[in-house]
């Protein structure tokens, strides 16, 4: 457990007041235009752009895109790819647009892709979990979102014509999640926190209603060509949740509201890299991004 947040009393849930005093706080670190628009504009080239909504918070205006393969085919599955739903998760925007770079072109004679690298530009830049109104993204994919960056997503996704037969979800594991964002969402909704132990490695969030074990193990499989996998604590346990194999706990990604449960694909899964691990580097943790999107390639490949 750790100590009480500086903002708001203990075991009463914040309101306007506390919100707008912890908003005040944040401030901007990094800019998503230089490190992410542009790196999208660039890509034009290999890849189809669709701006898919604007956020529009006191901070400015944010623009949302998607990018797709440019010759859309309909008798082709998709593979749906998210990033950034957690802004501050940098490997999981810059691994998104990794792929779109190095393997979209090589794969879309098998699949369609749709890829939306940066769900939350404004945590992006404030490198944070949350979005400017204290709403976690990542636990509003369901209707009638309260959160703009899940609402808009799932609009667009919803208007797709394609066949989504995979979905992945780009995350990380960060000391912050212990640091900050824990203490900061039990103070948010008059809770006592308790930090869970971070795993030093990559790991893998399966669905409960899907969780496809041979799915899971073809990516982790595939990451660890790249960089470590997480191994469980003395408990069995990765994040407070037991292991269902090495590198695997799952989750009700549709009862808790996640974004990899935004889709009826049968294939799902949420990533989760280690950035701060003394044992990699960040281009390592962009890269496990990548792996791990290759090995969904790979496990959709081998059941034809």
């Amino acid at each position: 457990m750790s100590k009480q947040y500086p903002i708001g009393k203990l075991g009463t849930p914040w309101c306007t007041d506390e919100k707008q005093a912890w908003y005040q706080q944040q401030k901007i670190q990094r800019s998503y235009q230089t490190n992410v628009v542009s790196k999208i504009e660039g890509l034009r080239s290999i890849c189809t752009v669709e701006e898919y909504g604007v956020l529009t918070y006191e901070a400015g205006n944010y623009r949302l895109f998607a990018l797709k393969n440019k010759l859309f085919d309909p008798k082709r599955p998709t593979v749906l790819v998210t990033g950034g739903v957690h802004g501050y998760e940098t490997s999981g925007v810059m691994g998104a647009l990794a792929f779109t770079e190095r393997y979209m072109e090589q794969f879309s004679n098998q699949y369609n892709f749709v890829i939306l690298p940066c769900i939350s530009p404004w945590g992006f830049e404030t490198i944070n979990r949350w979005n400017p109104e204290a709403i976690d993204p990542n636990r509003s994919f369901y209707a009638n979102s309260p959160a703009a960056e899940s609402r808009l997503a799932m609009e667009y996704i919803a208007a797709y014509g394609g066949e989504i037969i995979a979905h992945i979800d780009l995350h990380e594991t960060t000391d912050t999640d212990n640091s900050e964002f824990r203490p900061a969402l039990a103070a948010r909704d008059g809770k006592v926190n308790h930090n869970w132990n971070i795993p030093d490695g990559f790991y893998l969030v399966g669905h409960t209603q899907k969780p496809v074990p041979d799915f899971q193990r073809t990516i982790i499989e595939e990451v660890q060509k790249v960089t470590h996998i997480a191994d469980a604590d003395e408990n069995g346990q990765l994040i407070g949740v037991d292991t269902e194999q090495f590198g695997v706990i799952n989750y009700d990604g549709t009862k808790l509201g996640l974004c990899m449960g935004m889709t009826d694909a049968p294939f799902v899964t949420t990533t989760e890299v280690y950035p701060d691990s003394q044992n990699t580097t960040s281009e390592e943790c962009n890269n496990g991004q990548v792996a791990s999107i290759l090995g969904v390639l790979a496990y959709l490949s081998n059941q034809n």
